[in-house]
C-alpha cells in the first residue's frame, strides 16, 4: 500500500515489549523485519546495522531459519551500496546453511541471488556455475508459482550473464529461451496471469535481444494482457517500454510513441513502488527508469526536426524530462508531497520578457538545447556525447575546486562553446539580461556562473539563478515589508568538523542589515532551533555552518552546535510553514558541500528550497574560503535591501564584487554560491 512509515513505527514499538525481561526470543526475528524494512524506507546505515544486528542475534541464539533469512537480506542490500563482495559472501553463507538445514528451497533462491552477485562482481564462471545448479533442481520441481518464479529468475540471470558479452555461441541465449518457456508454461498451467507475465515478458526480451522483432512483440503484448488481467501495473509499464522500442527498431515511429507514452503514464501510477524496488545493478531512480523517459524525449526530438512546426513535439518533449524532474526529486528526498505547497505556481516560462529559460537535456549522442525566449521556444543541437560531455564537466569541478591553479580555463571555454556560444546571437537579439537553467545529469555539479568566453565569466553578463524543475518555482518578487530573519551558526570545532571563525562576522554583517534573532554556537542547537522557527514568523533563516549534500537523502544534513539537522527533520522544523501565507523568501546555507561529482548530491541542494517550501535558496556547491564567503554573503544582503534590486542582481553584484578582489578572483571562491529557484 506504499505506506512505508508505518510499519517501521509498529516494529520500533514491537521492539520496544520484545526488549522487555525475561523472554526476548522475538528480538532477532523483529530486528530482521525492521531492517527489511529499512532497505525500503532507509536510512541506510540504520538498515545495515539493523540487520547485522539481527544476524548476530539469530547466530547467537542457534536460529538457522532466521539466519538464513537476514543474510539473504543483507546480500539483496549490500550490492544497491557497492559492496559486491561482501554480497557475496553473505549469500554463501545463506546458501549453506539452508542447505545444511534442509530448505532446499531457499537454497535455490539464494544460490540465484549469489548468480547476481557474483557477476555484479565479475565473476562470470562463478554465476553460471550458480545459474546450472539451480537449474538441474528447479527443472524438477512440480508445478508451482514458486517453481515458475525461480525459473523466471535462473532465465533472466543468463541473460544478464550474456548482455556482460559471456555468449560467443548462443549458448545462453538458448537456454535462457528453454528456461523461460518452461516458466510459462508452468504459470500457465497453474493459471497464474501475474507470473506468466513476467515469464512471457522477459522470453519476449531475449527475441528482442536476438533481433526477432515480430515474435519479440507478440510475445510481449501478450505479457501487457497478462499483467492487465491481472491488474498487476508495476509489470505493466515494463512490457510498454519493451514494445515501445521493438516498435522503434522496426521503425514504427508512430506505434513506438504511443507506446512509450503509455508506459510513461504507467511509471507515474506506481512510482512510489519503483523508488524503493531499485534492482542490485542500479543505485538510484535515474539509473532504474530514466533511460524510459530519455528514450521517449530523443524520439520526440527526433520527430520534431522532421516537423514545419515543431513547437508541440518541443514541449512535450520538455513536459516529459519535467515530469521526470518531479519524481526524481520526490525520489531523492523520499517525498511525495515535497512540491506539494508550489502545485499552483505559474510556470516559470512565462514571469520576465528579459529572462531566458535554458533547458539542457542530455543524451547519450547529443545535448538538446531548449531555450525560452520572447519570441517562444527554440532549439538548439550539441554535437557532444554524454560521456564526454561528463568528463569535461568533471574535470571542470576538479579545477574550480584548485583555487592555486587557471587550468580551469581549458574546459570552462570548452563548455562555454558547447552550451552557451550557439545561443549568443539570439540572447544578444531578445536583450536578455537574465539565464535561468534547468540542469539536468552532470551539468548539476558545476556553476554555470564559471564559463568563460574567453574575454569573461558568464557571471558578468547575465544574472543567473537555477532551478531542478519549471514548475518548482514560485516566480514572485522579494516582499521587504515583511522580512524577518533568523541568522544561525557554528565557528567552533564540533563532531569532527573544522571551525569557521568568519562565521561570526557573517551573522553580525547579516544581523547589521537586516536585524532579527541570531544563534551562535552553543545557542544554535537542534531543540533551540525548532523552538524559534516554530514561535517567530521568519521569512529567511540564515543557516552559516558546515553542511553536507549526499548523493541519499539520509546522507545530507546542516550541522547544529550539538548535532545534525538532517533533511528528515528540516523538514519537521520548516515543513510546518510551508502552508501559510507568506512562506519563506530566501533560505540562505552558505557553508554546503556536495560530493564531486555526484549529480544526485547536487540535486539535493538544487532542491533544498522546494524542500523547505522557500521562495528561493542560495547555497553552496561547495565548502568556500570562509573570509571570501562572509564578505560575498554581508554584500548579497546589503544589495537585496535595496527595493529596486532583485535577488538575482543581488547575488551577481556580491559575486563580481569577490571577483574584482585579486586574492578571491578565482572561481573557485565566488562561483559555488548558486541562487535556486526565484531570482526576482
Amino acid at each position: 500500500l506504499e505506506r512505508y512509515g508505518q510499519p517501521a513505527a509498529v516494529l520500533d514499538r514491537a521492539l520496544k515489549l520484545a526488549e522487555a525481561p525475561p523472554d526476548r526470543s522475538n528480538v532477532p526475528w523483529i530486528l530482521s523485519r525492521l531492517g527489511n524494512v529499512l532497505i525500503a524506507t532507509g536510512p541506510a546505515d540504520a538498515a545495515e546495522t539493523t540487520l547485522r544486528r539481527a544476524l548476530q542475534m539469530a547466530r547467537e541464539g542457534g536460529d538457522a531459519p532466521l539466519t538464513v533469512a537476514v543474510l539473504y537480506d543483507l546480500g539483496n542490500f549490500l550490492p544497491i551500496h557497492r559492496k559486491g563482495a561482501e554480497a557475496v559472501a553473505a549469500y554463501q553463507e545463506s546458501v549453506s546453511l539452508a542447505e545444511r538445514s534442509g530448505d532446499t528451497a531457499q537454497a535455490m533462491r539464494g544460490r540465484v541471488n549469489l548468480a547476481r552477485a557474483q557477476r555484479l562482481a565479475g565473476d562470470a564462471r562463478g554465476a553460471r556455475q550458480s545459474l546450472d545448479a539451480v537449474l538441474a533442481s528447479a527443472e524438477a520441481l512440480p508445478p508451482s508459482r514458486d517453481a515458475s518464479l525461480l525459473l523466471i529468475s535462473v532465465g533472466v540471470g543468463y541473460r544478464e550473464l550474456r548482455a556482460g558479452g559471456h555468449d560467443a555461441g548462443n549458448e545462453l541465449l538458448l537456454r535462457a529461451g528453454r528456461v523461460l518457456s518452461r516458466a510459462k508454461d508452468v504459470a500457465e498451467q497453474i493459471g497464474d496471469r501475474r507470473t506468466s507475465s513476467y515469464a512471457t515478458g522477459y522470453l519476449g526480451a531475449l527475441y528482442e535481444d536476438a533481433g526477432r522483432y515480430p515474435e519479440a512483440l507478440q510475445l510481449t503484448r501478450q505479457a501487457m494482457f497478462d499483467a492487465q488481467q491481472a491488474q498487476a501495473p508495476e509489470s505493466l509499464y515494463r512490457w510498454q517500454w519493451q514494445v515501445a522500442r521493438v516498435h522503434r527498431k522496426m521503425g514504427a515511429i508512430d506505434e513506438a510513441l504511443t507506446a512509450y507514452r503509455a508506459a510513461v503514464q504507467q511509471v507515474a501510477a506506481v512510482r512510489p513502488e519503483l523508488t524503493v524496488r531499485y534492482d542490485a545493478a542500479t543505485t538510484s531512480f535515474r539509473e532504474s527508469v530514466g533511460p524510459l523517459f530519455f528514450e521517449l524525449v530523443d524520439l520526440l526530438l527526433r520527430r520534431a526536426a522532421d516537423q514545419s512546426d515543431p513547437r508541440a513535439l518541443l514541449v512535450e518533449a520538455r513536459d516529459v524530462v519535467e515530469s521526470f524532474k518531479v519524481a526524481e526529486l520526490r525520489d531523492y528526498f523520499r517525498d511525495d508531497c515535497v512540491d506539494v505547497a508550489l502545485s499552483r505556481i505559474t510556470q516559470l516560462d512565462v514571469v520576465s520578457p528579459t529572462a531566458a529559460v535554458v533547458y539542457p537535456i542530455v543524451l547519450p549522442d547529443r545535448v538538446e538545447m531548449l531555450v525560452t525566449l520572447p519570441s517562444g521556444l527554440r532549439r538548439f543541437v550539441v554535437p557532444v556525447t554524454e560521456a564526454r560531455l561528463t568528463r569535461e564537466v568533471t574535470q571542470f569541478r576538479q579545477l574550480l575546486e584548485r583555487r592555486t591553479t587557471r587550468q580551469f580555463l581549458r574546459p570552462s571555454r570548452q563548455l562555454y562553446d558547447w552550451l552557451m556560444r550557439p545561443l549568443e546571437a539570439e540572447l544578444a537579439a531578445a536583450k536578455i539580461d537574465t539565464l535561468v537553467f534547468v540542469p539536468d545529469g552532470p551539468l548539476r555539479t558545476i556553476p554555470m556562473a564559471a564559463l568563460h568566453d574567453g574575454k569573461q565569466f558568464l557571471i558578468a553578463k547575465y544574472t543567473l539563478a537555477i532551478t531542478p524543475g519549471l514548475k518548482l518555482t514560485d516566480p514572485r518578487p522579494l516582499d521587504r515589508k515583511h522580512l524577518r530573519v533568523l541568522a544561525v551558526g557554528v565557528t567552533e570545532a564540533v563532531q569532527g568538523f573544522a571551525p569557521l571563525p568568519e562565521v561570526e562576522h557573517e551573522i553580525a554583517n547579516v544581523r547589521e542589515v537586516f536585524g532579527g534573532t541570531t544563534l551562535l554556537n552553543e545557542q544554535f542547537s537542534v531543540e533551540r532551533l525548532g523552538q524559534e522557527l516554530k514561535k517567530g514568523a521568519y521569512t529567511i533563516p540564515h543557516v552559516a555552518s558546515q553542511g553536507e549534500f549526499g548523493g541519499e537523502v539520509d546522507k545530507t544534513f546542516l550541522l547544529a552546535f550539538d548535532g545534525k539537522v538532517t533533511m528528515h527533520r528540516l523538514d519537521r522544523l520548516i515543513g510546518v510553514l510551508k502552508y501559510r501565507d507568506e512562506p519563506l523568501e530566501l533560505l540562505t546555507l552558505s557553508a554546503c558541500d556536495t560530493a564531486e561529482g555526484d549529480d544526485r548530491a547536487a540535486l539535493g541542494l538544487a532542491g533544498v528550497a522546494v524542500k523547505a517550501g522557500a521562495r528561493s535558496a542560495v547555497a553552496t556547491l561547495w565548502s568556500v574560503n570562509d573570509e571570501a564567503s562572509a564578505g560575498l554573503i554581508a554584500d548579497f544582503y546589503r544589495e537585496l535591501k535595496n527595493p529596486t534590486v532583485s535577488r538575482g542582481v543581488a547575488l551577481q553584484r556580491a559575486q563580481l564584487k569577490v571577483l574584482s578582489d585579486p586574492r578571491y578572483e578565482h572561481p573557485g571562491f565566488w562561483s559555488p554560491f548558486l541562487l535556486i529557484n526565484n531570482w526576482l
